[in-house]
């Protein structure tokens, strides 16, 4: 199993947050960061194209909720167009200003003030989904690059990373907190130098998004080890 974890990192990758050069343990500008790069991942639009236009705003430095609410309507779209959202630059320009102004209005545009008035962690996911376009895929997103940063950032496994998992041998029939329990334990018992417990999830939901979601077992880069392999 430690073979198939380190393999399966290394071939998969790990944090997004890392491959964008986010520390999330910098500070609140780095949450903010990876909370806008979260917003892009969670749009239906290819991984590539949230990274491309990541990077645009990084490029022109739009980097905190005051930033992009000074940009702008008309230079959000024109930052959304760069990095490829032509179908939908209208609708998430809209959704960008709406979002942080509320979190400038609430939270006072600072991520780690929303996770200190959080009760626990279902809490703090309701409060994330408070933000006006928002939902779950983006909650969970954000939430578990957050696992073992933020002490109620416990969100479970998306259906991504079960389905991984499942086709890996590592999780049965659980879900939820059960499947959360289980992944967590065997992490601690394989756990891999130089990476963390988010790094192992996110390798999984790569899996899961690339080849078994799409059953594309032929292809698929971890098919030595899968249960459906033959």
């Amino acid at each position: 199993m430690k073979r198939i974890i380190v393999e399966l990192i290394e071939k998969m990758g790990g944090r997004f947050s890392r491959e964008l050069g986010i520390d999330l343990e910098g500070g609140s500008g780095e949450i903010f960061k990876w909370f806008l790069a979260s917003l892009l991942f969670g749009a239906r639009i290819g991984q590539d194209i949230a990274i491309r236009t990541y990077r645009e705003f990084e490029k022109r430095d739009v980097l905190s909720s005051d930033q992009i609410v000074e940009t702008g309507w008309d230079g959000l779209v024109e930052i959304l167009d760069e990095g490829g959202y032509a179908r939908y630059d209208f609708k998430t320009a809209t959704k960008l200003l709406e979002i942080m102004e509320y979190l400038n209005s609430r939270y006072g545009g600072d991520l780690k003030r929303l996770h200190a008035r959080a009760r626990d962690s279902k809490d703090l996911e309701t409060r994330l989904l408070g933000f006006r376009g928002v939902g779950p895929v983006t909650v969970n997103i954000f939430l578990r690059e957050l696992r073992g940063i933020w002490e109620k950032a416990n969100p479970i496994p998306s259906d991504l990373a079960l389905l991984a998992a499942r086709n890996l041998g590592i999780v049965g029939k659980e879900r939820g907190e059960q499947a959360l329990v289980i992944l967590k334990k065997l992490w601690e018992e394989n756990e891999v130098a130089g990476a963390g417990f988010s790094d192992f999830e996110v390798a999984l939901v790569r899996l899961g998004k690339d080849f078994c979601r799409g059953d594309d077992c032929n292809h698929c880069i971890m098919r030595e080890h899968c249960g459906k392999r033959g």
